[in-house]
């Protein structure tokens, strides 16, 4: 909790600092390609962990890795964060930037779970509702399938969460028959 808070005032001051040089976008685009490399490469983020490795260390690596692909400001705030001995964050900074970009540009993320994959209309329908019912600018839809929900879907966007599913459905009835026998 104490490293969200701390990324997030870090992302804050980047998200600040990239509309004051006009470069939001790009740094949106380093904070995306930091976090897909982390990604595919555990092993970044474990050295970047580790308070072991030499700060040196980190910083030629980071160095090494991104600096002909990110932003000067990117590359300034990769060694401000390593040197004083923060790089163990870097990584939620990096999502803390990009949802607080998001948010920024009304942009909100639908974690849609269904028992099989979406058709392009079920997205379509979905992304217009979710645009339509809070006021999203832009729609992400991540999809998950979980064939437990036996049928319907689940939607979560932010705070709030519908269930149309099957299961929750039978769940629901199964408590109202509890409730009445008792």
């Amino acid at each position: 909790m104490v490293n969200t808070k701390a990324a997030s005032r870090y992302a804050k001051s980047l998200v600040d600092l990239s509309m004051e040089q006009n470069a939001l976008e790009d740094l949106k685009n380093d904070m995306v390609l930091f976090r897909n490399v982390v990604d595919e490469n555990p092993q970044l983020e474990a050295i970047l962990q580790n308070p072991i490795v030499p700060l040196d260390k980190k910083r030629g690596i980071l160095s090494g890795t991104f600096d002909s692909h990110v932003h000067e400001i990117t590359k300034s705030f990769f060694k401000l964060i390593v040197n004083k001995g923060r790089s163990s964050i870097l990584f939620e900074v990096s999502k803390q930037f990009v949802k607080q970009y998001n948010a920024l540009k009304g942009i909100m993320t639908a974690s849609v779970q269904t028992a099989t994959a979406l058709t392009d209309e079920n997205k379509k329908t979905i992304i217009e509702t979710v645009k339509r019912e809070l006021g999203a600018n832009e729609v992400i839809i991540e999809e998950k399938i979980n064939p437990s929900l036996i049928g319907g879907f689940i939607i979560k966007v932010g705070d709030k969460q519908f269930d149309a599913s099957i299961s929750g459905g039978l769940s629901k009835l199964k408590k109202q028959f509890a409730v009445s026998v008792n």
